[in-house]
């Protein structure tokens, strides 16, 4: 991919080359080292994630093969006090998507008052009719968020996209740590770095919390994470935060109804289960309820769900808030419920739905990226400044004929941060997913998330799925 010519914010260095203060004890450090040694370091954390097990599958891959994620060893740091600011932005649109999800499969008054067309419902396949009337436990839909966030300035940090149906990643963000720990330890005691490493407790408790009252007798609520199985892309993931939250990892196969609740097969017989985790798509929980040829669900878990005897996270139906044309909607969401001007901005964006907005896109499209509404990991999209005169002109027939299916937005200056290469260091374009649990006990947003870094020269595309990698995500302490 070609390099961008845009200027880009720089997280390390000022405009003179200067280190920012965000970077300063952290370049001290790297400055004394050496530089064979730091390229050894490099190799002996791939070896690591490669002995860990730490891969992930691209779909599509006629190979079928397993890749490593790469791993970049240069911290992306943030200083507590924007930490501070992007904390409030990121609870503040949590606590609307909530109420947002709650409002839609109840009384719409969002779309009573006008500020969201109805046309964004109807034939929309993330929205679930069998989610209607229903309120999940506690009221929670979202359990589990993963917000996308990039940074343009020194202040300018904006939402890329939500992601509350299954949101990836965390173990991913706690393995970098854990070998940035075990690479650098005297590093930990030169910078203080706030920790991550309690997030397989706190997810635990979290889910705990949102146990349905029916099945809450018991003191500790049995949870569950359900699997698509070992060739699902994020399987690794998967049996990682069972392994460390201490709950069973199950498949579709594993689990049936039993005395109207949800139970799992165990060398003692089968168990009820109160809360289960599941990384399995909508389309695939209930056979008897969505697609009758799935083998990945559980026949009859909808109405046991309905009944009260299960809760799920994250919530049937909540896809619909990961939807890009809703998206564009999320300044008047936030409002609407919050009462508040949102903290955190969007990306501007060009519903293709709306005639005016099609008419723009398709003149400025070499300037554009495209996306499909219910597009994810960089499939399905298309970035304008980079793309052949070809690629232009598949997409524009694209557009003509399904523009309800695309939005657009500007190509972004991206902020950059520095990755290790063996002519030194690098700037190179980042993301940042932090996540967050939310039960009824409140909302909690572990510090840092997952930093993904385009390890091209010039790209845009941070997805593993497109050549990109991640990094440690470093929030310092007071």
């Amino acid at each position: 991919m070609p390099p961008t010519t845009r200027v880009c914010y720089d997280e390390m260095l000022d405009e003179d080359g200067g280190v920012r203060p965000a970077y300063q004890a952290y370049r001290e450090w790297f400055d004394q080292q050496d530089r064979g040694w730091m390229l050894r370091q490099g190799k002996e954390a791939e070896t690591f994630f490669r002995r860990t097990g730490i891969t992930f599958n691209v779909y599509g891959d006629d190979a079928g093969q397993e890749r490593l994620i790469p791993f970049d060893m240069i911290p992306r740091i943030i200083t507590s006090q924007e930490w501070q600011k992007l904390s409030r932005g990121i609870e503040q649109r949590v606590r609307a998507l909530n109420a947002f999800l709650l409002d839609l499969y109840h009384q719409r008054e969002i779309v009573r008052a006008g500020k969201l067309p109805e046309r964004l419902l109807h034939q929309n396949a993330a929205f679930l009719p069998q989610m209607a009337g229903f309120t999940p436990p506690g009221g929670i839909y979202t359990h589990i968020v993963g917000v996308d966030l990039v940074r343009t300035g020194p202040d300018d940090f904006m939402v890329l996209e939500d992601n509350a149906r299954t949101p990836s990643g965390v173990s991913y963000m706690l393995e970098n740590r854990e070998t940035m720990m075990s690479m650098f330890p005297e590093l930990f005691s030169k910078v203080r770095v706030q920790p991550v490493s309690d997030y397989p407790r706190a997810l635990a408790r979290s889910l705990a919390a949102c146990a349905p009252p029916a099945t809450s007798g018991s003191d500790r609520p049995v949870v569950a994470v359900l699997t698509p199985g070992i060739y699902n892309s994020a399987y690794f993931e998967h049996a990682f935060l069972a392994d460390q939250m201490g709950a069973e990892l199950v498949e579709g196969s594993d689990l049936r109804v039993v005395n109207g609740r949800i139970a799992m097969r165990t060398t003692r017989g089968w168990r009820a289960i109160d809360v289960l985790y599941r990384r399995v798509d909508d389309e695939y929980l209930d056979p008897l309820s969505f697609n009758p040829d799935s083998m990945l669900g559980v026949a009859g878990i909808m109405d046991v769900y309905r009944s009260g005897g299960i809760t799920i996270a994250n919530a049937p139906g909540t896809g619909i808030s990961d939807d890009k044309a809703i998206y564009s909607f999320m300044p008047e969401i936030v409002e609407f419920y919050t009462g508040e001007k949102p903290i955190l901005q969007n990306v501007p964006t060009w519903r293709c739905a709306e005639a005016d907005s099609l008419k723009y896109v398709l003149a400025h499209l070499p300037e554009l990226v495209v996306k499909e509404v219910h597009g994810s990991g960089g499939y399905g999209m298309l970035i304008g400044p980079t793309a052949s005169r070809g690629e232009l002109a598949t997409f524009e027939k694209k557009l003509r004929a399904r523009p309800e299916n695309y939005i657009a937005q500007p190509t972004l200056s991206l902020s950059t941060v520095p990755i290790f290469t063996k002519a030194g260091l690098a700037p190179r374009h980042v993301d940042l997913r932090p996540f967050v649990l939310v039960s009824p006990d409140g909302i909690e947003i572990t510090p840092g998330g997952l930093t993904r870094v385009a390890l091209k020269k010039g790209s845009l595309v941070v997805n593993s799925s497109q050549g990109g990698g991640t990094k440690d995500s470093w929030v310092l302490a007071e």
